[in-house]
């Protein structure tokens, strides 16, 4: 007979803790974590105005059932929808990432951190207006909110691969948005745990709707889905609502065994402003991230192929191993989400217009027969070095190479491109394009007079920390 288990609960997990610990009591004195964070926000509204051109983006938003709206509730950026802080989490956060143009973090797992700001927003706005009857908070609040998520969301995926387990990283988005809106609604270190223990204990999304042959639209609302769940637990736990101290380690049942093939989940660095500070932009075109440098290749070739489609008879991509497991894909594309994690697919497309943009991704455009001819003479290989780089933490470089060979055996130049333009090492280059791409996107949604307000709350560092957030969520009301 087997030995009764133990009924004693055990104390929390050194993770639980270590989460706890940092989003209570650690203060965040990086200028540059600041200044980054700032134009992580500024970025990350740009692509939610972007977003709002898509009809089967908007299509998603507003409140669950119609008409379940809530007057004082949380703005949805570009519309004028007030909705209650969980669903309008998720309105926002699908706004942000629908077109897979906010930032990224790449590491054993890989995701977009600023999708924690569909919470942080939400609830900052919501307590703004008066919310829960606590304090109001200001957009310097927001912005502290937005390091401590990135942190833990990128600290957790350097050594932990949940995608080699079939999970998705949006399991990281719910559980950094339940930490710091437990923070942010005033929760104590017993509350936050007990939110992330429950963030942990919903499980991981699968992955499948990510991969071939089943990629579709989920992928663009699944980071909404998981930030407004987060805030979901936040909320609950308010209401202590208990957590469950061994949610990653107990055996049998804790994640760790039931879902992450016995692995223990890990922290390869103490928690601070690591992850902010090294965060990567998509500036110049909407792209999975692992493609950026091979579009960037592309670009620089389009001069040398414009004119000689049908000469070419093979097209070299040199990459790294996770752009191999990730978006190297052959066959039918189906639709737009399909197509933006195809490397031929992105890489095709800069060969033949020298530009791409959302629109490229859809269907109008992707029966150029062109695009499926070059697909069809494309390579992909792994260059090991490239793959080592990857990981390194001192480079961070997702490297890639592009050459066009020709039926009479001429061959372009190889173009190498080792970090994108959206790296940590390529700031100084990036940031004006950035501001050219947030200023772009407000064009469309805003009258000039209010373009011109919201743009100005950026012009002053210290005049957008101390907004109300109230005043500053105003500022994006239809």
């Amino acid at each position: 007979m087997s030995a009764p288990v133990s009924n004693v609960r055990p104390p929390p997990d050194d993770v639980l803790v270590r989460i706890a610990e940092y989003v209570t009591g650690t203060a965040i004195e990086s200028a540059e974590a600041y200044d980054t964070a700032r134009y992580c926000l500024m970025d990350s509204l740009g692509c939610a105005m972007l977003a709002l051109k898509f009809p089967e983006c908007v299509k998603r938003l507003g409140p669950i059932v119609p008409g379940a709206t809530l007057a004082g509730g949380a703005r949805v950026p570009g519309t004028a929808f007030e909705l209650e802080p969980v669903q309008a989490a998720f309105n926002i956060g699908a706004l942000m990432r629908w077109l897979d143009f906010n930032d990224t973090w790449l590491a054993a797992e890989w995701g977009h951190p600023s999708d924690n700001l569909g919470g942080i927003l939400a609830v900052a706005d919501w307590l703004s207006r008066g919310g829960n009857g606590g304090a109001s908070p200001t957009m310097r609040d927001v912005l502290t909110a937005a390091i401590k998520a990135h942190e833990i969301q990128g600290v957790l995926a350097l050594a932990n691969s949940f995608n080699r387990a079939g999970m998705d990283h949006v399991l990281l988005v719910r559980v950094a948005t339940a930490a710091v809106v437990t923070g942010l609604l005033g929760g104590h270190r017993g509350q936050i745990i007990n939110a992330v223990s429950n963030a942990w204990a919903d499980g991981g999304a699968l992955r499948v709707y990510r991969h071939a042959p089943n990629t579709g639209p989920r992928k663009s609302w699944a980071a909404g889905d998981a930030t407004s769940r987060g805030v979901w637990h936040a909320l609950g736990a308010l209401r202590d609502e208990p957590g469950y101290p061994g949610a990653l380690s107990t055996k049998t049942w804790g994640f760790q065994d039931a879902l992450y093939r016995g692995q223990a989940i890990t922290l390869a660095r103490p928690f601070g402003s690591y992850v902010m500070e090294n965060v990567l932009f998509k500036i110049a075109f909407p792209a999975e991230f692992h493609a950026q440098t091979a579009v960037e290749c592309a670009f620089a070739l389009h001069p040398a192929v414009k004119d000689k489609w049908s000469q070419i008879t093979r097209i070299e991509i040199t990459t790294h191993e996770s752009a191999l497991r990730i978006i190297d894909k052959s066959g039918p594309l189906h639709n737009p989400a399909d197509r933006d994690h195809c490397l031929q697919y992105m890489t095709a497309i800069g060969l033949i217009f020298g530009e791409l943009t959302a629109a490229h991704y859809e269907d109008d455009v992707a029966t150029d027969p062109r695009i499926d001819a070059l697909r069809a003479v494309t390579v992909v290989k792994e260059d090991p070095a490239y793959s080592r780089d990857y990981l390194d933490p001192d480079k961070r470089s997702i490297a890639n190479a592009v050459q066009v060979v020709f039926a009479d055996g001429t061959r372009t130049d190889r173009i190498a491109v080792e970090y994108p333009l959206g790296h940590r090492r390529r700031r100084a280059e990036g940031i004006p394009l950035l501001r050219r791409k947030f200023t772009s996107a407000l064009a469309p949604v805003f009258t000039p007079e209010r373009a011109a307000a919201i743009g100005g709350a950026w012009a002053d560092s210290d005049r957008l920390s101390a907004m109300r957030v109230a005043d500053f969520m105003g500022l994006w009301t239809i």
